[in-house]
């Protein structure tokens, strides 16, 4: 499905991470018990977001005498965007066995295409990049790989006049 935009877990965390320098600034058993806490939630609890938004929001109005506040505001502005498209639900994503992570999506992009595309002197143009790349997915992809030959089986190849 590809209607369905995620953002990356680890990636929100970073955020939270960035934001809890500042709103923990010298007390750091008590900036990883509330990381490790906001993380959890993030990851196990459905609308998360908003609450841990919400939150941002409120130490934030304390901490701003504090040096730096900027994380802070960059993590509100972060996790108001996101949650407002409806992107940060982990807990949602979990139990419709959806990839909170973009690790994959990396490693794919990294296997199908840079080690195919990107070798020393190599140069293309769109289409030939493209009819490499059908092939390289077709041949990495085994269920792709299947459906496609099975639909050349059952209609035919078109062959160009």
């Amino acid at each position: 499905r590809t209607e369905t935009q995620i953002v990356d877990f680890y990636h929100a965390a970073e955020y939270l991470s960035d934001a809890a320098d500042l709103l923990f600034s010298g007390r750091p058993t008590e900036k990883e018990r509330w990381l490790e806490d906001r993380c959890h939630s993030l990851r196990h609890e459905p609308g998360a977001a908003g609450a841990i938004l919400k939150e941002l929001k409120q130490r934030a109005t304390v901490s701003r005498r504090a040096k730096g506040p900027e994380d802070v505001e960059e993590a509100i502005r972060y996790f108001g965007t996101q949650n407002k498209e409806g992107r940060v639900d982990d807990a949602t994503w979990a139990e419709e066995n959806l990839p909170i992570g973009s690790g994959v999506t990396e490693a794919a992009c990294q296997v199908l295409v840079k080690q195919r595309l990107c070798g020393s002197g190599m140069k293309w143009k769109g289409p030939g990049a493209a009819a490499v790349l059908s092939v390289r997915c077709l041949t990495y992809t085994a269920e792709r790989g299947s459906q496609f030959w099975s639909k050349i089986d059952r209609d035919g190849f078109p062959v160009a006049a």
